[in-house]
C-alpha cells in the first residue's frame, strides 16, 4: 500500500502497517508501545507457535517426558497435561522445536529432522503472514481498533519474492498494509550476533542455502560426519551468514513495495501519533 502523499497517509480512517526487518531492530518493541495507544498488535512468531505449530511443538515436549517413567504413566493415563506457554515477548518453545542440527550428545538433532521441522516453519510463516489481511478486519469488527500493526519475524523475507509484486504474501500484505522495513545498522546486526550466542531465536534456512552453508561449515572446520558438528557452534555461524544475507533483500522489498526507517527513530515515537508521522515522513523521502 503506497501513498501518494504525507497527507494521505495521515488523514486515513485507518492505518495498517506490517513492520519487516532483522530480530532486534525493536519490532516487538514498537507493537508493544503502540498496543498501549489502542493499535492491535499481531505476532506473526506468536501465530505461529501456537495455531500453526503448536501441537508440533507440544507433541514434541510429550516425547521427551515420555523418555521419563514417572512422567509416561502420567501421559498416559492422561493424568498431567503438558502445553506450551509461548508469549509475544518469549518465543522459546517455538526456537527449542526447531533446535539446530548436529551433535544428538549436545543437544543438535539428524540433518534430515532439521530440515522437516523447518518445512513445517516455511509453510506455517506463510500462512500467519496471509492471515494479516483477516486479522486486520477482525481487529476492528471484533475488538474496535482501527489502527493495526503485524509484527512479523526476520525470516519474512526467506518466504517471499521481493521483487514480486505478485508474490501471494506481498500481494496480501501490499493491498492492505504499509510495508515498512526498520533497517538496522552494523552494531545492531553485531549486538544481534552476540545476543544470539546467549539466547537463540527461531531461525528459517531457505533449504539450498542451508544445505550450502551446512557443508561450507563442515568444510571450514576440516569436520568430515554431520554428528560431528556442534550445534550451538553452527547455529551462530549459520544466523550470521543467515543476517548479512538478508540485509539487501530487506532493502529490496522496502525499495520496490514499501518505505524504510532507520531503528534509530524509534527512539522519537512515544505514542501512535509519533508514529503515523514517522511513515509520513518516510513516505515524503519516498515521494
Amino acid at each position: 500500500m503506497l501513498f501518494d502523499t504525507p497527507k494521505a497517509f495521515i488523514e486515513a480512517p485507518r492505518h495498517a502497517v506490517t513492520v519487516f526487518g532483522m530480530a532486534g531492530v525493536g519490532k516487538t518493541w514498537l507493537a508493544s508501545l503502540l498496543r498501549k495507544h489502542h493499535w492491535f498488535h499481531y505476532s506473526a512468531d506468536y501465530r505461529i507457535g501456537t495455531r500453526y505449530m503448536g501441537e508440533f511443538i507440544v507433541d514434541n515436549f510429550k516425547a521427551e517426558a515420555m523418555k521419563v517413567p514417572f512422567l509416561r504413566d502420567l501421559l498416559r493415563t492422561d493424568s498431567i497435561k503438558i502445553e506450551s506457554n509461548i508469549t509475544f515477548a518469549n518465543l522459546d518453545p517455538l526456537s527449542t522445536y526447531l533446535g539446530r542440527p548436529g551433535h544428538g550428545a549436545k543437544g543438535g538433532l539428524p540433518l534430515g529432522e532439521y530440515q522437516r521441522r523447518q518445512e513445517q516453519h516455511r509453510v506455517a510463516e506463510i500462512a500467519a503472514l496471509e492471515d494479516i489481511p483477516r486479522f486486520i478486519e477482525r481487529a476492528e469488527s471484533l475488538y474496535g481498533y482501527s489502527d493495526f500493526i503485524a509484527d512479523t519475524g526476520g525470516s519474512l523475507i526467506e518466504v517471499v519474492d521481493p521483487a514480486n509484486p505478485d508474490d501471494p504474501v506481498i500481494a496480501a500484505l501490499r493491498a492492505h498494509t504499509v510495508l515498512l522495513h526498520i533497517r538496522g545498522t552494523e552494531d545492531n546486526a553485531q549486538q544481534l550476533i552476540r545476543r544470539f550466542r546467549d539466547s537463540p531465536k527461531p531461525m528459517y534456512y531457505q533449504p539450498a542455502f542451508l544445505v550450502e552453508k551446512w557443508a561450507e561449515f563442515k568444510r571450514v572446520n576440516q569436520i568430515v560426519h554431520d554428528d560431528d558438528v556442534d550445534p550451538d557452534a553452527f547455529g551462530a555461524w549459520g544466523f550470521e551468514a543467515l543476517l548479512r544475507d538478508r540485509l539487501p533483500r530487506y532493502q529490496a522489498l522496502a525499495d520496490n513495495f514499501g518505505y524504510t526507517i532507520d531503528a534509530s527513530d524509534l527512539a522519537d515515537i512515544r505514542d501512535g501519533q509519533d508514529f503515523v508521522g514517522l511513515i509520513a515522513r518516510a513516505i515524503a523521502r519516498r515521494s
